[in-house]
């Protein structure tokens, strides 16, 4: 029988998604470098099912209808250029070849216009939710060549997660890497999500002294709420779950962050876009300093910091936490539309917050607030300059702030809470002491400075110590 695509990597992601796939009537083709995993997975998960087995390329590429739709489920990197090459004696023109993987978006951009050179179509898509969300509904964000989309649509939209109102948890990102793009984004927002509601979790346990049962309460009903998303709801699983011995397991476990880039990525991203992704950026070196365990053991020794207050205000830390959760949500999306103007993509950022509403890690209500905002104004700069986010904040400023204050009189770490509010304050001035650096700036290195009684893009400079002369040095404005 013809299989309707081909998936070639059968680590855990790529056999969920073949059985995802099949559950949805689609007859698929599997293939995998160490071939035993082939016949392990068909007599195992696949068994009882359509999914068909090959034991090299050529077997592979033979059972599949043209054009044939093959989708790579394997390391990011060189491993995704070595395996094209493989395929591609086995590849005609007007076959899609799919990268399911976490690649960065530049590779993503290459490959699209090398294999668009060969006449084959390309697409680099995130996935996202995990294990169970291959299984039973991810979050698909597909970019690259726009002409494989109608291809691989009907499968892509089966097989992802479906909204509340039935839509599919997946649409077209854009042109060239912004699927991957987004997806990398998608990712750092969640390293955001999971550090600040860490930073809560700190703040109920050291400073109020709560036990895991009456923590576990509070984020079970945060999840009623605003705040109701997949990782509250998870937190709270988490808080109440138990090790063999009755106690509870989260408090065994070493408190030390692993991280796979993706959140680096973004990051490095935010610099060279020149735009302030503060939160994200605090998020990955949290996890960063966490790392430290050795080195934070002996500081500890060293500085101990204030005493501890026994009180603190639930209510506070719900309201910082969610607002410094719009925060995260508004600098992400103010990569990705600088992202689209370098890059020259064309992002429906409504559509990318309803692909994100059902399926992925960073699933939750709030997503629909942000999709609303972008189909009322698609040129939205910011989330922070929509009628309801501003409601939002005002509602929860004033909780937010004493949650900072409260962490900062108690000697706990909130880098992502406080950063948050650093940035709000920063965004909300019309006044920043700029003025100074940049005159500082001129002063050692001519680099100029623009006037406020002269029009935008007029350059000046002064010759501060009058020995310095006239002649003026390059610069650029983030």
């Amino acid at each position: 029988m013809e299989a309707d695509i081909g998936l070639i990597g059968l680590a855990v992601m790529g056999q969920n998604l073949v059985l995802n796939m099949n559950d949805h009537g689609f007859n698929v083709v599997v293939f995998n470098r160490t071939v035993s995993k082939v016949d392990d997975f068909l007599k195992g998960p696949a068994k009882n099912t359509k999914v068909q087995g090959a034991h090299d390329l050529k077997d592979f590429f033979s059972q599949l209808k043209k054009p044939r739709k093959v989708m790579l489920m394997v390391k990011a990197g060189s491993a995704v250029d070595d395996l094209i090459e493989e395929c591609l004696p086995f590849l005609e023109k007007g076959d899609v070849v799919i990268d399911g993987g976490n690649s960065h978006y530049p590779d993503t951009e290459r490959r699209v216009k090398e294999l668009q050179e060969k006449g084959i179509l390309f697409v680099g898509t995130g996935v996202s939710g995990g294990e169970e969300g291959a299984r039973h509904g991810p979050s698909i964000m597909p970019g690259g060549n726009p002409a494989a989309w109608p291809l691989v649509k009907p499968i892509f939209q089966a097989i992802a997660a479906k909204a509340d109102d039935g839509s599919p948890c997946c649409d077209w990102v854009g042109e060239g890497g912004s699927g991957h793009y987004v997806k990398m984004v998608h990712n750092g927002i969640e390293y955001g999500d999971m550090q600040l509601i860490c930073e809560a979790y700190q703040l109920l346990r050291d400073i109020g002294k709560l036990k895991n049962p009456e923590m576990q309460k509070i984020f079970h009903d945060w999840n009623q709420g605003d705040l109701s998303s997949y990782l509250i709801e998870i937190t709270a699983s988490i808080l109440g779950y138990k090790d063999a011995d009755g106690s509870f397991l989260v408090d065994k476990i070493l408190d030390v962050a692993g991280q796979k880039g993706t959140g680096k990525w973004t990051g490095i991203s935010a610099f060279e876009m020149g735009i302030p992704v503060t939160l994200i950026g605090e998020a990955v070196f949290a996890r960063c300093l966490s790392a430290m365990k050795e080195e934070r053991m002996q500081a500890s020794q060293v500085y101990k910091g204030p005493a501890l207050s026994s009180k603190i205000d639930v209510q506070a830390v719900g309201q910082a936490l969610y607002a410094a959760k719009i925060i995260s949500y508004t600098q992400g999306f103010m990569l990705m539309r600088a992202a689209a103007t370098e890059m020259k993509w064309n992002l429906n950022y409504g559509g990318i917050a309803l692909m994100w509403r059902g399926g992925c890690i960073i699933r939750s209500a709030f997503l629909g607030k942000i999709q609303r905002a972008f189909s009322q104004n698609k040129n939205l700069p910011s989330l922070l300059l929509d009628a309801f986010f501003q409601g939002e904040i005002a509602k929860a400023e004033k909780g937010w702030r004493l949650a900072v204050q409260a962490a900062v009189g108690a000697g706990i770490p909130v880098p992502c809470l406080s950063t948050g509010l650093m940035f709000f304050d920063g965004y909300r001035s019309a006044q920043l002491p700029a003025n100074l650096l940049q005159a500082q700036r001129d002063f050692f290195g001519a680099h100029t400075y623009e006037r406020v009684d002269q029009p935008r893009g007029k350059f000046f400079h002064t010759n501060w110590t009058g020995t310095g002369g006239m002649t003026t040095s390059t610069s650029y404005n983030a």
